[in-house]
């Protein structure tokens, strides 16, 4: 079954075309032809102008829909978080853990090991974040769940990657409470490790991206900044070439100008947007509880009792628009920032991030506004309001 999509600007993932259609055949993409060059006998879905881009890629979801992961580790909610963020242009994510036990840990992997193998689209993989966290940078994160990693976590951890082929662990640790080697020994097993909710000063950040850390956890939120004399966890961060770097872009956890200093300084390609989102996105709920706390939004920010962010309220789309208008990023980049980048960094750009030929029909279109109309998760399209 073919579809043709056409009416909007298209990015690609590295340019805006005009006048174009793009084919969807079955789940993938088959071509980009001009308007005039499209067979007469294609189906097609009229878009009434806007931007077709590809889906976005959220590195970090906490909840959506209602369901917050954490609670309630079960395929249906995986379901139901990718429902709450679709509207919001997210077609992959990867389901997140925050602080909790080494069974619940367990049990949310074993999770989305199920949700991939029963083929629901739009899994990644799953993100831990934590418990190996600085006590001091702790953030939202319960403190009688904060401990030093042991073998045994390795172990259960490169069990989990070694195991499944099909989707990406990532861990977010504090590499200044990881004893030498640990690191070394979950990159080698292909474990994806970012430094967050961390105290480490800059020779512990180099010594663990000499292990391979390949990754910073929303940039400037619960880790040491940096200043003149001690560059902290941010100043190794984006002195570094080669780390990517997720950042929280709702107004709340990161001042515009911040976000501008460390897109000057980081390559380009390696700073991705995620959203941290809580389970109010995607939801008329507008609370939800995280360790027995009922938390509450108010005017787009999530706070616990203490006064501490906890998470964000935000969709990828808002994270776009927010980057665009707000921190003053030109539309192409902020679009690669939420899809291409991410992918990238999760080693799926060959089939994901990109409108080409033969990439899975992974798609978003929303309005000159930022209102997201039309998704497509491998070539199946739903209507938004």
């Amino acid at each position: 079954m073919k579809q043709a999509l056409v009416g909007a600007r298209i990015f690609t993932g590295e340019e805006f075309l005009e006048k174009r259609a793009l084919i969807i055949k079955g789940d993938v993409i088959e071509s980009l032809v001009l308007l005039e060059n499209l067979p007469s006998d294609i189906p097609v879905v009229r878009l009434n102008g806007g931007v077709l881009a590809p889906g976005f890629i959220d590195l970090q979801v906490n909840g959506g829909g209602g369901a917050f992961f954490t609670n309630d580790t079960s395929v249906s909610a995986i379901q139901t978080m990718l429902d709450g963020h679709r509207p919001t242009g997210t077609t992959s994510l990867l389901p997140t853990l925050i602080s909790d036990t080494r069974e619940v840990h367990q049990a949310g992997v074993r999770a989305v090991a199920d949700a991939v193998a029963s083929g629901l689209k739009g899994v990644l993989g799953v993100h831990v974040e934590g418990p190996f966290f600085d006590m001091a940078r702790r953030g939202a994160h319960n403190e009688r769940y904060i401990r030093k990693m042991e073998q045994a976590d390795i172990d259960w951890l490169v069990t989990s990657v070694k195991a499944q082929h099909e989707f990406k662990v990532m861990l977010t640790l504090a590499p200044e409470h990881a004893d030498a080697g640990q690191i070394k020994q979950l990159t080698s097993a292909g474990v994806v490790v970012c430094a967050g909710h961390t105290d480490g000063h800059y020779e512990d950040i180099v010594a663990a991206l000499a292990e391979g850390l390949s990754g910073f956890t929303h940039l400037y939120n619960a880790m040491r900044p940096t200043t003149g004399r001690e560059p902290g966890v941010v100043g190794a961060a984006l002195e570094d070439a080669n780390s990517w770097c997720g950042i929280i872009i709702d107004t709340y956890h990161v001042h515009a100008g911040s976000a501008r200093v460390a897109y000057a300084a980081k390559p380009k390609g390696k700073m991705y947007l995620v959203t941290d989102a809580m389970s109010t996105v995607g939801s008329p709920e507008k609370s939800f509880q995280i360790y027995g706390e009922t938390i509450y939004e108010k005017d787009g920010c999530l706070v616990n009792a203490e006064g501490r962010l906890a998470g964000s309220a935000i969709g990828m789309i808002d994270a776009v628009r927010l980057n665009t208008d707000w921190v003053g990023v030109a539309l192409a980049e902020s679009l690669r920032m939420a899809s291409l980048y991410p992918a990238e960094f999760m080693q799926v750009d060959n089939c994901l991030g990109r409108i080409r030929e033969n990439y899975r029909a992974d798609l978003v279109h929303f309005t000159d506004d930022f209102k997201v109309t039309h998704t497509w998760v491998a070539g199946d399209m739903h209507k938004h309001n």
